[in-house]
């Protein structure tokens, strides 16, 4: 497993990291368990003042930390200082949040006998954080921000073509004042990251990434009698109903499927219409691809990234062909395209109905997929076969039907009149093959804690 930086617009190698030693991992392990047994009695306040230091130092060095991400993986300036305001946003929600959210909850009791019941939170360890590419920060802040808040050390795992990113997120809690060994980066082997789950002061593993890797990672954590979240795949529904607003809606279509280049789990994947709107929308929607620009990332004026490496290009090559295969009809939107760089133009696909096995795919780039649904029930029955259930949007100017459809579709998440709302102080997760688990608000914090009951019982109680 080889760690390096490779720009994906200019294509150079800018600089290679070594694996993790077998001793470095044994040193990290160490610490990261010798910190816990102090960080677990911190205050909240303490915990507090790191993670708003963390905010605070992303905010004033956001050009810096912003670029970094562009570097590595590609994605735009404005995208990069976005993704970079909502991690410092992150650390500061929990700063401000994670002592009420922790909060002892008192239980009802049937009878005098049965005492005072309630429920505490305590950490439980170390957990490892296993994160993917397409949000260096974001995604590990969504992680570390709460399990260190709830008293937990962490230990990170990041993927192989952000080093520079992971690096940076160790530095960054270093002079945010969190206590040597609270958070770590390591770059391990396959074989350190199944020694590192296996050890037994590591209580718990957060995973972001494929249905493959979520499956090997979560049978490695279930042999050990370890928690997992998983966070994986995904195929979003963008359901467009009679009565949208097809301007408005149109462009959000382009957005919610274009942005960070369409390397997104909860990107707008699947565009359904219902008939009596289709053909306008797909016109439209065409256009609105058709104006994209293809460019330097770092150029203010460019609107399509490229992707992630050349490897990402040629996986999405071989899919699409794979699905034309199948009987699909692939419609590339002809932009012009850079001399250097990962880049993939813009292709539609229709002709997905039936036993095409291509519609339960999921593209990660910018390939739109394209149903014509007879009518409300039509459009929620496409929505529903998948074998993901991420998120997913309805978009009608009735917001009370839309929500009514949103209760119909078995994601972990819907959103009326948008593609995604991603903030941090919304929960993030799915079901099915899309994963189990959430992160941020409260839902994230309480993943890895112990919720344990003390229940105060008179002596002299009848059994």
């Amino acid at each position: 497993m080889a760690y390096a930086t490779v720009n994906p617009f200019t294509g150079e190698e800018i600089k290679v990291f070594p694996n993790a030693t077998d001793e470095e991992v044994k040193i990290a392990l160490d610490e990261a368990h010798e910190t816990f047994l102090s960080w677990r009695k911190t205050s909240f306040k303490e915990r507090a003042r790191v993670m708003h230091a963390a905010a605070s130092i992303l905010r004033r060095d956001i050009e810096e930390y912003s670029r970094i991400l562009t570097l590595e993986m590609g994605k735009l300036i404005s995208e990069a200082r976005a993704e970079t305001e909502l991690t410092a946003a992150i650390f500061e929600y929990y700063a401000i949040n994670a002592e009420r959210l922790l909060e002892s909850e008192g239980l009802p009791v049937q009878s005098k006998e049965e005492g005072r019941a309630k429920i505490i939170h305590q950490p439980l360890g170390i957990i490892l954080a296993i994160e993917p590419w397409n949000f260096p920060f974001y995604q590990v802040a969504r992680i570390i921000a709460p399990q260190l808040s709830a008293g937990n050390t962490t230990l990170l795992k990041h993927a192989s073509n952000v080093p520079q990113s992971a690096a940076a997120m160790e530095r960054l809690m270093i002079e945010a004042g969190l206590p040597k060994g609270g958070f770590r980066n390591l770059f391990p082997t396959r074989d350190q990251l199944a020694t590192i789950i296996a050890d037994h002061r590591v209580r718990g593993v957060a995973l972001t990434g494929s249905e493959g890797a979520g499956g090997k990672v979560a049978a490695q954590a279930g042999a050990a009698l370890k928690k997992t979240t998983m966070e994986l795949g995904g195929s979003d529904a963008f359901i467009v109903l009679e009565d949208a607003d097809l301007e408005k809606t149109v462009k959000w279509a382009v957005f919610g499927r274009h942005w960070n280049a369409g390397q997104v789990c909860v990107s707008a994947k699947r565009m359904i219409v219902v008939d009596k709107v289709y053909d306008e929308f797909v016109k439209r929607y065409r256009d609105g691809v058709a104006s994209l620009k293809m460019g330097d990332p770092m150029d203010p004026a460019t609107t399509l990234a490229p992707l992630s490496s050349q490897g990402a290009v040629e996986d999405l090559k071989r899919q699409l062909a794979e699905a034309i295969e199948h009987g699909a009809k692939a419609e590339e939107i002809p932009l012009a395209v850079p001399n250097t760089g990962a880049f993939f133009r813009p292709v539609i696909l229709t002709g997905l109905e039936g036993d095409n096995p291509a519609r339960l795919w999921e593209f990660f780039g910018p390939v739109s997929m394209l149903f014509r649904a007879k009518d409300e029930a039509d459009a929620i029955r496409i929505a529903n076969d998948s074998p993901y259930g991420l998120g997913g949007s309805v978009f009608t100017q009735d917001e009370e039907r839309g929500e009514e459809v949103a209760k119909q579709i078995e994601t972990g998440m819907v959103f009326i009149n948008h593609p995604t709302m991603v903030k941090a102080d919304l929960p993030f997760g799915g079901v099915l093959r899309s994963g189990y688990g959430r992160e941020l608000i409260g839902l994230g914090i309480k993943e890895f804690v112990n919720a344990k009951l003390i229940d105060v019982v008179d002596i002299d109680a009848p059994f």
